[in-house]
């Protein structure tokens, strides 16, 4: 998300950045280019408004701190109001209350509702330690009962059992029962979506609401709609007292208008955001990450926690203690290391976390890097698990039978192995002095996009290096 806006902005704020102090003239010019990519994302006309007086307000006569220059101070104060606009800090879900806490689930037909969900479920069941029910009260979509129960599987919450034969009152208020025999922690509702807001669709969940009486009521929104998001978001807001927004489908959003929107015109927080089709893809919505993540800043906080949770932490022990000790780093080890990455969204899932790296050029270059790794695993995947640890011992018959079983060319196996080499060498440096800077341009040798430290020597952007 925000690919559009991040490159737009980066170089809007490139003209101001050189500048030896801020005017009321350069500010304009850099504000001009801003307003421009911020209709451009599809963001609400009135909350661009609303955020190019409030950065100029902020900015003119703007006493530029000593470690700051005039251009890092203009990136400082968009920045902040970005933080403003999104929400300040993460609202986390408020489950204070007697069990079971029900959190009741809207939002349109197609916004992703029911996957959201099962990943809702996942993320408090993994993360917050939850014992999980739910239970779809949609009778009017065919299957939804049944795809909620397949996902409730997937994601080992407990399905509470419902019917398309049923009321949705009917099926609530046994659910609330159900849920409470069973001692579940939390309780989520599934409730029907329509393809646009009509009055006995508000009256149906408006009677939901006063039978489960939630303590959560969050709304669920497909962020590819941009500012119509916002919009639709307000009406269900005028109909029930939303407690949250979840933006949904974000990983297919490029442009961001309604992340942006949503906030300013419904006053609810952004609770959380999908970022992916599997049921472990739902993040907490940070504005402060986000912010950074927009302006090129990179997002540390959250690739640090996802590998805090998604890499194989045996392994990765495993694999250091190898290497300081002198070990050759085999193809088993690199496919484990291409297996991690995937776990944490992928090279560009990684790369766009990193400072700097959100909105390099040659996105199509990341794009064909990642589609090489997943060739590269099929091809070790191919090997026996001799040649994995021995890779010396594949010669001109066995590149031909890998090739074969993988359904690459034998020129694809040796651009493997080439780079199996590269990374091998890379690998005894890290831990000697200046390795990670070893191994990045080790990595552009492997013709990897993006791979080195940006911002100049100290390998962080302007307004984040340390003084």
């Amino acid at each position: 998300m925000f690919e559009n806006l991040s490159e737009r902005l980066s170089q809007s704020l490139k003209t101001i950045s050189g500048k030896a102090r801020l005017s009321e003239d350069n500010i304009s010019d850099a504000l001009r280019d801003v307003r421009t990519a911020l209709l451009e994302a599809d963001v609400a006309l009135q909350v661009v408004k609303d955020f190019t007086a409030e950065v100029k307000t902020k900015a003119i006569g703007q006493n530029v701190a000593a470690a700051l220059n005039p251009g890092e101070a203009f990136i400082k104060i968009v920045h902040d109001s970005l933080v403003n606009l999104m929400g300040a800090e993460n609202d986390a879900l408020n489950l204070a209350t007697k069990p079971p806490a029900v959190i009741l689930m809207a939002g349109l037909q197609g916004a992703g509702k029911t996957t959201t969900v099962a990943k809702l479920a996942k993320f408090l069941k993994e993360r917050q330690k939850r014992k999980v029910a739910v239970v779809s009260a949609d009778v009017y979509r065919p299957a939804a009962i049944a795809q909620l129960q397949t996902l409730a599987q997937d994601v080992g919450a407990q399905f509470i059992e419902s019917s398309a034969d049923e009321r949705p009152a009917e099926i609530a208020s046994r659910a609330l029962r159900e849920a409470d025999r069973i001692l579940a922690d939390v309780l989520i509702v599934d409730t029907a979506g329509r393809l646009a807001i009509d009055a006995d669709m508000m009256a149906e969940i408006q009677a939901l609401h006063g039978i489960v009486k939630p303590i959560e009521t969050l709304f669920v929104v497909d962020a590819m709609t941009g500012q119509d998001a916002a919009n639709t978001a307000k009406a269900f807001n005028d109909a029930l007292p939303l407690t949250g927004v979840v933006l949904a489908k974000t990983d297919g959003d490029a442009r961001g208008g309604a992340a942006l929107s949503v906030r300013a015109i419904t006053g609810k927080p952004i609770k959380f955001m999908g970022v992916g089709e599997k049921t472990d893809a739902l993040e907490p919505f940070y504005p402060d990450r986000m912010a950074s993540r927009i302006l090129g800043m990179g997002d540390v906080l959250t690739l640090i926690e996802e590998a805090e949770r998604k890499v194989d932490k045996v392994k990765a022990e495993k694999l250091a203690k190898k290497i300081t000790q002198g070990k050759k780093f085999d193809l088993a080890d690199f496919r484990d290391q291409i297996s991690q990455m995937a776990n944490m969204g992928g090279l560009s899932g990684v790369l766009e976390k990193l400072p700097g790296m959100g909105q390099l050029p040659g996105q199509e270059k990341t794009q064909m890097a990642e589609n090489q790794f997943k060739r590269m695993a099929v091809i070790i995947d191919s090997m026996t698990l001799r040649e994995r640890h021995f890779p010396d011992l594949i010669n001109a018959s066995r590149k031909k039978r890998i090739a074969g079983g993988s359904g690459t060319q034998i020129a694809d196996v040796n651009r493997l192995l080439k780079q199996y080499k590269q990374m091998q060498k890379m690998m005894k440096k890290v831990g000697r002095k200046g390795g990670m800077q070893n191994m990045m341009r080790g990595m552009q040798g492997m013709g990897m996009p993006g791979m080195q430290m940006p911002g100049g020597p100290q390998g962080l952007p302007p307004g984040m290096r340390r003084r």
